[in-house]
């Protein structure tokens, strides 16, 4: 029944994540949570890191999709910058706004990676639709009010499971 919160990966920050690396594990796109992934969940705009990232995985033939359970205002100012693909209220962990972000990637899905901070919201919309999930940390301690009883629940059920899988640890790549 747990297994549904279980991610593929368990990365120490979504920055960790390089072109070799992804394509070295076959994956060829990325759709990626916002708040407390990319920038923290106060940001309002994307830092020059998440930038440069994002731009590094598309200079190397690697398409992101933001995809944020965040409102489209919320999610349009803090991404205004770039040159690809947004889905504002994707209502994670339910499939629809995952689905779409789907139909924008033209890979099969066992090559695409959902980078997401949360397991109720992204480890679990992505183990629902059959894609590989790398859980990070949040970016900063501090959640939004409407996050923190979810990272509570979180917490319970990450220890469970790693005490059950050993093999789940926190690392800074997909090789470990």
């Amino acid at each position: 029944m747990l297994s549904i919160f279980k991610p593929t990966w368990m990365l120490e920050s979504a920055y960790h994540l390089q072109p070799d690396n992804l394509k070295a594990r076959g994956y060829k796109a990325i759709l990626t949570d916002l708040d407390n992934t990319l920038i923290a969940w106060d940001d309002k705009h994307l830092t020059e890191r998440a930038l440069v990232w994002i731009d590094d995985l598309q200079s190397s033939d690697i398409p992101v999709i933001v995809i944020s359970n965040n409102t489209k205002g919320r999610v349009h100012v803090a991404t205004q910058q770039l040159d690809s693909p947004v889905i504002a209220s994707a209502k994670k962990p339910f499939k629809f706004g995952l689905k779409q972000a789907l139909n924008l990637v033209d890979v099969p899905k066992s090559e695409i990676l959902l980078v997401g901070d949360q397991m109720i919201t992204d480890v679990i919309g992505a183990n629902r639709i059959g894609i590989d999930v790398a859980l990070v940390k949040p970016l900063v301690e501090s959640d939004a009010w409407n996050t923190k009883l979810n990272r509570y629940i979180e917490s319970k059920i990450l220890n469970y499971l790693m005490k059950k899988n050993p093999e789940m640890k926190w690392s800074q790549s997909l090789h470990e």
